[in-house]
């Protein structure tokens, strides 16, 4: 950093405050253009949940980048400055990496408290990385940052976005979405200006850009484009996520949550008219014995499969019929179409499940439009894969 005879010459900064209100907002709606887009997505097939957690990524992570430079092009000082185009660009692209990092952890694992802890620290030390690999793109006007300043505003965004996934994650409720927004958008807004409390500025005579020249005026295009976006994801999101059924559930089964019976719908995926079709050819034929000979039903016909001793029986709307497949086998042969184990006697197809019914220790899934089965036990070690793959 120069100084003159010894001493920095330090610049004296303020903030506008109306442009630091327009950076909290545009992070509020992010925040819940991310999160409600992806309520639901972990009872979607793969290629859908792939879209949804990019799409999701680039708004959280782009939303992270918006609100910095928001509130960048708010920051008042007695000096002319510009950015590097090259260190802007890769500012926004960290975050959209790390929070698609998180969401990646948290929408393609078994959610546990070491996973969930694991993606708000990745989303927090992506806020981070954001802010000041943005900072150092100013040319003509140099950061200098207090290691007390970056310890701290780091523990703040870390702690924050922890929070943020752990309301957001450990119940897919309404509720749980709108108040996970509410810390993400904390979250980013606070790590921004404790680091900006943390950092002094001084004059640069010469300026060394990597990449092209962004001025405070074409920064001021991109940021209110960007804004514009993801304003519109948010209001397109908020017409299905007001607009489908409701999903509630308790928090995570950890051993610190509270007894009784909690109800849970399976959500707008779970339509009254019955499942989502699929094609022959990602159906897999499963055989059962009638009238003496072996026929052969779709798997996406199957609501569930339940084990009688060495065989099992399936349960397709008003019909059930005796399959010469164990469980086990049944199990290893539909595990790739999206059927799965939620009690040592019991396969289920998610997309005929209507109701989730959770009680203090096991859970019971209803399906509403099978009539040769009301429904089936949940085990208690199978209630975090149940609740994932029914998105809640």
């Amino acid at each position: 950093m120069p100084a003159q005879g010894g001493i920095a010459r330090l610049l004296e900064f303020t903030h506008n405050p109306w442009m630091v209100a327009a950076s909290f907002a545009v992070a509020l709606f992010a925040g819940f253009s991310g999160l409600s887009l992806l309520r639901g997505a972990s009872r979607l097939p793969v290629v859908q949940r792939k879209f949804l957690v990019a799409v999701a990524a680039i708004v959280l992570g782009g939303g992270i980048w918006s609100m910095h430079f928001v509130a960048m092009l708010g920051l008042q000082l007695p000096t002319l400055f510009f950015y590097d185009g090259l260190i802007t660009l890769m500012s926004a692209l960290v975050a959209i990496l790390m929070v698609g990092l998180a969401l990646l952890v948290l929408h393609f694992g078994r959610r546990t408290p070491i996973s969930i802890t694991a993606a708000g620290s990745i989303m927090g030390a992506g806020i981070a990385a954001m802010h000041y690999i943005g900072m150092l793109g100013m040319e003509l006007c140099g950061p200098v940052f207090r290691p007390l300043g970056v310890v701290v505003a780091l523990a703040a965004a870390l702690a924050l976005s922890n929070l943020a996934v752990w309301v957001a994650y450990g119940s897919r409720t309404r509720g749980n979405i709108l108040l996970g927004t509410l810390c993400f958008a904390a979250a980013v807004v606070s790590m921004h200006f404790i680091a900006m409390a943390g950092t002094q500025f001084y004059r640069a005579d010469v300026a060394s850009t990597a990449g092209p020249v962004l001025s405070n005026a074409v920064l001021a295009m991109l940021v209110t484009v960007s804004s514009f976006v993801i304003s519109g994801v948010s209001l397109l999101s908020g017409v299905s996520f007001f607009g489908s059924a409701a999903v509630t559930d308790t928090a995570m089964n950890t051993p610190g949550d509270a007894p009784g019976p909690d109800v849970a719908a399976a959500g707008s995926s779970a339509d009254p008219a019955g499942p989502p079709k699929e094609t022959r050819s990602t159906a897999l034929p499963v055989p059962y014995e009638r009238d003496g000979n072996t026929r052969f039903a779709e798997s996406s016909k199957i609501a569930a499969v339940r084990a009688e001793g060495h065989y099992t029986v399936l349960y397709t709307g008003k019909d059930k019929y005796l399959c010469p497949w164990s469980i086990s086998e049944a199990y290893s042969r539909l595990g790739p179409y999206r059927f799965i184990r939620v009690h040592r006697s019991y396969l289920i197809n998610p997309a005929y499940v209507s109701e989730f019914r959770r009680t203090k220790d096991t859970g019971v899934c209803f399906f509403k439009n099978t009539e040769s089965l009301a429904k089936a036990p949940v085990s208690r070690s199978r209630l975090a894969d149940v609740r994932a793959a029914l998105g809640i």
